[in-house]
């Protein structure tokens, strides 16, 4: 069946979303994020679009929400070349594994049903442990799936509980055992560092437990405070202290250590693999500009210079959806100063680096000042941070790019 095309002439965002999906490279691999706003509960820390059962009541259920995903994937692949193939899948939340194994398995079928998949393509979903099994992995290797994804974020009780996280705290590394059994070769676990009450011995028992798990990528990220969240105001109220930046930094080097120390090498700031295999490639393409669809509530989606984000309430989101219309939330086309700083901001935070074509005069000669204070050093027509520079990148980065604008 030939999916319907929206009429998008009086619609300023969609026209703009059709007109970069149509003049795309038909020869070039392009990804697919899917979001799953379902959680059991709401961690504290937390600020992604995710709603509880409770939250949603009967305005929203998996079911309406796969039947909305299948109709934006029949827009997606009516709006894009139809020969473009899909390299990178990337199942996110929210809580992927809330949909069981059987779930995961049919949106897999809706998404290849759709879309040609290269013979190479990465195919990751996230997990909770504790919506895990042995038989929830047979399923999803069975049905494609390549890459795992562990939310683990601490081996400490009481840390977990001040993210509010209902995982018990060895349930991470059995889980990464289940899924090398059922014949996953990538396994990443997802840590947080620098939880209020969180001790370096508690760090340490965390990546342990890590060390001993039959991963090939680790995930580590300083906890952030955002506004709105649970976290938030109990930092207000004052019941717990808002994260250090000296525990911060020391966390990481840290975490940067003993991961090195067992064979893992840092790509991104935040993510270290133990090979370029285990890398995750989808993460890359979005550190390096190319294009993705964001399926799904709320998802944020590139192409060819646009971007946008969709609506977020699953409710309305499928409501949206069966108008035949693309769910924009907002949108924007990217003028060439704007894709510059984003160039400019995402790669350098990869190893392989800032492109040195990409600087301007202004930008080239602070990052030749920032090389001499020993945040950066040159590679093969690279910028690459180093290690003290990785603890500073936000202000490396913003060095370069005021440069940028001053010049």
């Amino acid at each position: 069946m030939s999916p319907s095309v929206p009429d998008i002439s009086a619609s300023v965002p969609e026209s703009d979303i059709r007109a970069a999906a149509a003049s795309v490279d038909p020869t070039v691999g392009f990804g697919l994020y899917v979001h799953v706003p379902f959680c059991a509960t709401r961690c504290g820390y937390c600020d992604f679009n995710t709603y509880t059962a409770g939250e949603l009541g009967t305005s929203a259920s998996p079911e309406s929400w796969f039947d909305a995903v299948t109709a934006e994937l029949d827009i997606a692949a009516a709006a894009l070349n139809p020969t473009r193939p899909v390299s990178t899948i990337f199942v996110g939340g929210g809580t992927p594994s809330l949909l069981g194994g059987d779930g995961l398995a049919r949106l897999l079928g809706a998404i290849t049903a759709r879309f040609e998949l290269t013979d190479d393509a990465e195919v990751t979903t996230e997990s909770n442990p504790e919506s895990t099994s042995p038989e929830f992995f047979d399923t999803l290797r069975a049905a494609g799936y390549t890459r795992i994804s562990l939310g683990m974020q601490s081996a400490a009780p009481h840390v977990l509980a001040t993210l509010d996280r209902t995982h018990t705290p060895g349930r991470a590394v059995a889980a990464a055992h289940e899924a090398a059994a059922a014949g996953f070769d990538h396994i990443n676990l997802d840590l947080i560092y620098g939880t209020p009450g969180e001790h370096d011995a508690d760090l340490d028992a965390s990546l342990d437990a890590v060390l001993a798990a039959p991963v090939d990528h680790v995930s580590a990220y300083a906890l952030i405070v955002e506004d709105g969240t649970a976290l938030a105001r109990r930092v207000r109220r004052g019941e717990i202290p808002a994260p250090d930046d000296d525990v911060l930094a020391t966390r990481y080097t840290r975490i940067d250590e003993r991961l090195r120390g067992a064979g893992f090498d840092w790509y991104e700031v935040s993510n270290w693999a133990r090979s370029t295999a285990g890398q995750c490639h989808h993460n890359l393409a979005y550190w390096y500009g190319h294009d993705w669809w964001g399926v799904g509530p709320g998802a944020h989606s590139h192409i060819n210079g646009v971007r946008w984000s969709s609506v977020k309430h699953p409710a309305r989101y499928a409501t949206t959806l069966a108008g035949n219309a693309i769910p924009v939330a907002s949108h924007e086309v990217l003028a060439p100063a704007d894709r510059h700083l984003e160039a400019v901001m995402l790669t350098t935070r990869c190893r392989s680096g800032l492109p040195l074509a990409l600087l301007d005069a202004a930008e080239a000669a602070q990052a030749r000042r920032l090389v001499d204070d020993g945040l950066l050093v040159v590679g093969d027509d690279v910028l690459v941070l180093t290690d003290r520079g990785r603890l500073l990148a936000d202000a490396v980065i913003r060095d370069i790019v005021v440069a940028g604008d001053r010049g």
